[in-house]
């Protein structure tokens, strides 16, 4: 279904919509200051051909083409987890379906984030020839995205099919017991995120990038109630840990 989607550096502090970068398998971006990448990144602390990423099917590689600089792409649900990539290092597999990639830059942090929504599974098919039926939605739900869902859908799963939906920041207060550092940020990050695995919007098969989704929230919410994608009792994963367990 999905590949790989490249969300480059902000260019404006809050900027609302960062563009996406689309990567079918197979296909490869290069990443630097020079004119000549395929994502410019206008910073001079960034090496002219600073590195690439290629779509592998359901992950992606890493090469950095830096001669001193070692780049850190982070897990953002990993608690610290990350890979470091050293200068020079070719197609380095990166391991998680959410990273951010982190350019050391005269003295400043370039997040790079990059999402691998595409779920691959074993067929179980009994036999059968002939083409297996793609899932209509594809979830992990022990995912932080569905938290964000779980917490958007939560009024109207509570017997309250009218409520209006939270604000942002009811959504952090909401996951804050699971997850401390939840901002407004991290949570916008993770709808923007929903909305391709969702479809809402196209995916990076297409060079298409869609229509500014307005109303995101609401269709997000729409979608996910008419198709019992988020039931009742999905909205454990808002719980508290109970006390001796660890948060994940």
């Amino acid at each position: 279904m999905y590949s790989i989607i490249v969300v480059p550096p902000p260019s404006a502090e809050d900027e609302p919509d960062r563009p996406q970068i689309r990567l079918a398998p197979g296909e490869r971006l290069t990443f630097g200051r020079g004119a000549d990448n395929d994502l410019e990144i206008a910073h001079d602390g960034v090496s002219r051909r600073a590195g690439a990423i290629a779509a592998q099917g359901a992950f992606w590689v890493l090469s950095n083409l830096s001669a001193g600089q070692t780049y850190v792409v982070e897990n953002p649900e990993g608690a610290g987890e990350h890979i470091k990539v050293g200068p020079g290092r070719l197609d380095a597999p990166v391991p998680f379906e959410f990273s951010r990639i982190v350019l050391p830059a005269a003295g400043d942090l370039l997040p790079v984030d990059v999402w691998a929504p595409r779920h691959d599974y074993l067929s179980t098919g009994g036999g059968l020839d002939g083409a297996t039926t793609a899932p209509a939605f594809s979830f992990d739900r022990t995912k932080r995205y569905f938290a964000v869902l779980a917490a958007l859908c939560e009024p109207r799963l509570r017997g309250e099919p009218h409520a209006p939906l939270p604000t942002m920041d009811q959504v952090v207060e909401r996951l804050r017991p699971n997850w401390p550092a939840a901002s407004r940020t991290s949570v916008q990050w993770n709808i923007d995120y929903l909305a391709v695995k969702l479809r809402l919007k196209p995916g990076p098969d297409t060079a298409d990038t869609g229509p500014r989704l307005n109303g995101k929230k609401e269709t997000l919410v729409s979608l996910a109630l008419r198709f019992d994608l988020v039931r009742e009792d999905d909205l454990v994963v808002l719980s508290a840990p109970s006390p001796g367990r660890v948060a994940p």
